[in-house]
């Protein structure tokens, strides 16, 4: 008989982005391994962004948990559009915002903590006490954010003291760059940080996506940290590429002001400037919401004549348009407390064998693995003249027709690979 696993998770599709790839792709071999995963979710989630083609991936074997949630969001979006943005953790510069805005980002972080989710958590926990007993689940996994779903996770712990808890966290909690432009007072700051710290510290294994991020919650608390990064789906990326006249920059997801690379920008500006032929074949390109403060650095480097968007696309779209590419751009939060984030989509930027360009804070955990996969160069936001130099490097690579496979060293980062390890990790706690 294989071991049950409950997993709760906000995201789950039809919601888009990279929040809901990781335990669906978990959910999906989770059985291979031995272990019946079940999922609990919200039946009515106000998501920020729709992707119904990944409501195809969802097996129709696996047993799928709804309960109403009610989420403060869902009046917030009525009043102004903008709140849309913030609860994916979207900010607008500071100096930028408005008077509206400031208030928002103010009652988001000091009234609802640890997020605007946290209404779901005492009827979870009331629905869920008595399904983990009558279904006899020994096992819970949380992931977050939203973190208030870790708080579930702890009161079930809890009432519930033989019962084995993971906690996941996808980004970290108070650690996470705009964490700081949530406009905390001391009382709320003091919250977030029990709460966080409870968590850690009750967790039988907390799980992190990065190097950096795992000494962090060891440091802080937790008891046993295992380290399971993201990944890529193999069977998504037996496609061809399509060839074009275009060197293609491409970037794939949502870019909002906070992790703007503009050194990019200032670099291609200089390469469009000193290079005609580069300046008649090169394309900016951009899968996923681009931020109207990102697009306007872009035109104030001249190169609105080479940017096309392409808008949010369903996850096969933005895969087959990073596998035309000919480069592919990462950028981070250029904070030092981000260099342990590691963006999902690298993963399938890697297996795309197309090089990255990647922009982040001195010793980024995204560094380590490019540097180990031999799959891109890593620059900090200060480095234009090495980026000019890449890019240059690798358009001229492109003029010549010189190719290269993904090496072999990303496979250890299949979403199969990865799910091994992760049912290795339930079955040793």
């Amino acid at each position: 008989m294989n071991k049950k696993v409950l997993i709760i998770t906000y995201y789950w599709p039809p919601a888009g982005g990279p929040g809901v790839q990781r335990w669906l792709k978990f959910a999906k071999y989770l059985p291979e391994f031995g272990i019946e995963p079940i999922i609990y979710t919200p039946e009515n989630s106000s998501y920020p962004i729709i992707d119904k083609s990944l409501l195809k991936e969802v097996s129709p074997d696996l047993k799928i948990i709804r309960t109403k949630i009610w989420e403060p969001y869902q009046i917030a979006e009525k009043l102004h559009p903008k709140n849309k943005d913030y609860k994916a953790g979207h900010f607008e510069n500071s100096k930028k915002q408005s008077l509206f805005t400031k208030l928002s980002v103010f009652i988001r972080g000091n009234f609802f903590i640890p997020d605007a989710r946290k209404f779901w958590v005492k009827p979870s926990v009331k629905f869920l006490r008595k399904y983990l007993q009558e279904n006899q689940i020994e096992t819970i996994i949380t992931t977050g954010p939203p973190h208030s779903l870790h708080l579930i996770g702890l009161k079930l712990k809890q009432n519930h003291p033989g019962l084995k808890w993971i906690a996941d966290f996808r980004d970290p909690w108070t650690a996470i760059s705009y964490h700081s432009d949530l406009k905390l007072n001391a009382s709320s700051q003091e919250k977030h940080r029990y709460w966080e710290k409870s968590v850690l510290e009750n967790a039988d294994i907390v799980l992190a996506t990065g190097f950096s991020d795992a000494l962090n919650y060891k440091n802080s608390g937790a008891n046993k940290v295992e380290i399971l990064t993201n990944g890529f789906e193999e069977t998504d990326f037996r496609i061809g590429k399509m060839l074009t006249s275009k060197f293609k920059l491409t970037y794939s997801g949502g870019l909002e002001a906070a992790r703007n690379p503009v050194v990019v920008w200032n670099a291609l500006k200089e390469l469009v400037s000193e290079y005609p032929e580069f300046e008649k074949e090169f394309e900016l390109v951009f899968y996923g919401n681009l931020s109207q403060e990102v697009e306007d650095t872009i035109h104030q480097n001249h190169l609105s004549d080479y940017l096309i968007k392409k808008g949010y696309v369903s996850h096969k779209e933005s895969i087959q348009g990073i596998k035309n590419a000919e480069l592919l751009l990462l950028a981070n939060f250029p904070d030092e407390r981000s260099k342990g984030i590691i963006p999902g989509k690298i993963f399938e930027y890697m297996a795309t064998g197309n090089p990255v360009l990647a922009v982040g804070p001195n010793g980024g955990d995204v560094e380590k693995i490019l540097n180990e996969t031999e799959s891109g160069e890593y620059f900090t936001p200060y480095q234009k003249l090495e980026i000019k130099s890449f890019i240059l490097a690798e358009y001229k690579k492109w003029k010549k027709e010189i190719s290269k496979q993904p090496s072999s060293k990303i496979l250890q980062y299949s979403r199969k690979a990865l799910t091994e390890r992760l049912s290795e990790i339930i079955a040793n706690i």
